[in-house]
């Protein structure tokens, strides 16, 4: 199956300019360009459905362009938004535009096929003067108006700065059509308004070769919560903000309803594969065949082969209870968010008083009956000796001693 074929399969395809003109296009290797406004200092989980869009693009032979908006970063996208994004600092911008482009690279082929380009490069310059002349006159109030992303911030209020994003991101547009050639815009269903005004945009300065846009739909989660959202907040591509473990629950938990969706959105299955998956959801869901290979599709690809075993090795620590086998790393990893008591110098303790100091009981009678039944362990071994000394033998690789007492109420000793 051709790109367009294949976006339709798994159900990528939410809006097009000009399908068949586009699938025309296509048959000779083709630019396009998708949007990244650095407004943070990580991507995370909810720009992996543009990422491996702009990857399937390239797989089949085009040409991506990752535009990250070093200039739009400074405005502020109205798209999808209730309220004004609080503006950033150049110096802070560029920063975020940095680290985007260094995650973009470890998913696009930069040193042969894809390009990276920043639009501050095109924007920093332009005056006011020059943009009004040059633009700004091409765009009616009222053609503004009737876009959504602009309407429906009408009543809460939009500020000048905001309402002239669509005008800057056409100009990316029709620039990098004039200097790169390129014909195609892809993004979110919320950047068809901008990106329908970048092709008028294209269309009143005289250009006769035609240019196209293409959005993807809005991932929604079956069960009515926002994707990409955990108790513990987003989650980040960036390893140091969401740990490779953490980025392997969240898809290994997926509900059974959305996980053969998820496999079409962002793995690189074949059609085969998707629904011989598809079966074992429907025959043994219990065995959850289908989360545990999107899990380990989407980690591999974002963090590499190693994260992922580290990954698998502490989920199957955690479950087992055998903790002794997983290193310093990998025990910050599975713990980062478990509550831990810090000892400052290396002397031994007896554990008795270690479950008292740390707040893990909340007396040493209650300790000694916990100990007594069986209740505490100790890297995840069961210990009932009352006057058990926890020493260096017990520390993994002299940092850490994990001690549990009950079913889950963990307790990470630092040293």
């Amino acid at each position: 199956m051709d790109i367009l074929q294949d976006l339709e399969y798994r159900g990528l395809i939410n809006q097009v300019t000009d399908e068949e003109g586009l699938r025309e296009a296509l048959k000779k290797p083709l630019k396009f360009y998708c949007g990244f406004d650095p407004t943070g200092d990580s991507l995370h989980v909810g720009h992996l459905l543009i990422i491996t869009t702009m990857m399937r693009f390239e797989k089949a032979g085009h040409l991506p362009i990752a535009l990250v908006g070093g200039g739009t970063g400074l405005i502020g996208d109205p798209s999808g938004r209730s309220t004004e994004r609080s503006l950033n600092e150049h110096n802070v911008v560029e920063g975020y535009a940095q680290n985007i482009k260094d995650q973009l690279s470890r998913f696009l082929d930069f040193e042969n096929q894809s390009t990276l380009a920043n639009n501050f490069d095109w924007l920093g310059g332009l005056s006011l003067i020059e943009f009004l002349r040059d633009i700004g006159k091409h765009f009616s109030v009222n053609y503004m108006l009737s876009k959504e992303s602009v309407s429906t911030r009408l009543e809460a209020g939009l500020s000048f700065t905001e309402f002239s994003y669509m005008m800057l991101q056409s100009f990316d547009y029709l620039n990098l059509y004039e200097k790169e050639n390129c014909r195609l815009q892809i993004g979110g269903s919320d950047q068809w308004g901008n990106i329908t005004a970048g092709l008028e945009l294209i269309r009143r300065k005289g250009h006769e070769e035609p240019a196209f846009g293409l959005t993807f739909p809005l991932i929604t989660k079956s069960d009515g919560t926002k994707f990409g959202k955990t108790a513990g907040g987003a989650i980040w591509l960036d390893p140091e903000k969401t740990t490779p473990y953490e980025f392997y629950q969240f898809w290994i938990n997926t509900d059974d309803r959305d996980v053969i969706r998820f496999l079409k959105y962002f793995t690189f299955l074949s059609k085969e594969e998707v629904e011989a998956l598809e079966k074992e959801v429907e025959t043994a869901p219990e065995k959850r065949a289908a989360q545990k290979k999107l899990a380990e599709e989407v980690v591999k690809m974002v963090h590499g082969e190693k994260a992922l075993h580290q990954a698998i090795k502490i989920s199957e620590a955690l479950f087992s209870g055998n903790l002794k086998d997983l290193t310093a790393e990998e025990i910050q990893q599975g713990f980062k968010d478990v509550p831990s008591y810090t000892i400052e110098n290396k002397d031994d303790i007896g554990l008795i008083d270690l479950l008292v100091a740390s707040g893990l009981t909340p007396s040493k009678r209650q300790a000694r009956e916990d100990i007594t039944n069986g209740a505490v362990y100790i890297n995840g071994e069961r210990q009932t000796e009352l006057n058990y000394i926890v020493t260096a033998n017990d520390r993994i690789e002299d940092q850490f001693v994990i001690i549990r007492r009950g079913k889950k109420k963990y307790m990470l000793i630092k040293y």
